[in-house]
C-alpha cells in the first residue's frame, strides 16, 4: 500500500454548524456541499477534509446507534510566526471555536501554539514551529 491519505473524514453532529464555522466565518471554500450530507474542503494538494454528518456517516460504517466521538485527534495548521498562531485562534475563537489552551510556548518540540476545539468537536492545534518545512515539491522536513 502507497504512503498516502487522500481523505480525513469526521462524524459531524451539526453539518449546518459545521458549515457557518468553516465557510461563513473562516472562509473556506468547499470542494463539494451536499446539503444535509457532507462538506469537502481540499486542504492540501491531493488532500480532503470531509465533515459528514453523524447519523449518516454511522449508516454508512454500519456501526449500529451509537455515534461516533473524536478523540484523541487533532488537526494542526502551522503558520509563520507565533503573532499568526494569536491572530489564527483569535479568528478561530471568534468563529465559535471553544479555546482550550491559550497561545503559549510548547512543552515539546521547541514549538509556539494553541488548541481549540471548533463547535463539532473537532481538536484544532495552531502551531509555529520554526523546524517545519515544506519544501516546493511538497516534501515536509524538521530540522
Amino acid at each position: 500500500m502507497d504512503q498516502n491519505v487522500h481523505f480525513i473524514t469526521f462524524a459531524t453532529p451539526n453539518l449546518d454548524a459545521a458549515r457557518d464555522f468553516y465557510v461563513s466565518a473562516l472562509g473556506w471554500s468547499p470542494l463539494l456541499d451536499v446539503p444535509n450530507e457532507i462538506i469537502f474542503f481540499q486542504i492540501a494538494p491531493g488532500m480532503v477534509l470531509g465533515l459528514f454528518d453523524a447519523d449518516k456517516f454511522q449508516r454508512d460504517l454500519a456501526i449500529g446507534d451509537s455515534h461516533p466521538t473524536v478523540s484523541g485527534v487533532t488537526l494542526a495548521h502551522n503558520v509563520g510566526s507565533p503573532d499568526e498562531v494569536r491572530e489564527s485562534v483569535s479568528a478561530m475563537v471568534a468563529a465559535g471555536a471553544e479555546l482550550l489552551k491559550h497561545p503559549q510556548p510548547g512543552e515539546f518540540g521547541g514549538i509556539f501554539h494553541s488548541h481549540v476545539r471548533d463547535p463539532n468537536g473537532i481538536t484544532w492545534e495552531i502551531a509555529h514551529n520554526p523546524g517545519w518545512k515544506v519544501s516546493d515539491t511538497g516534501d515536509v522536513s524538521f530540522s
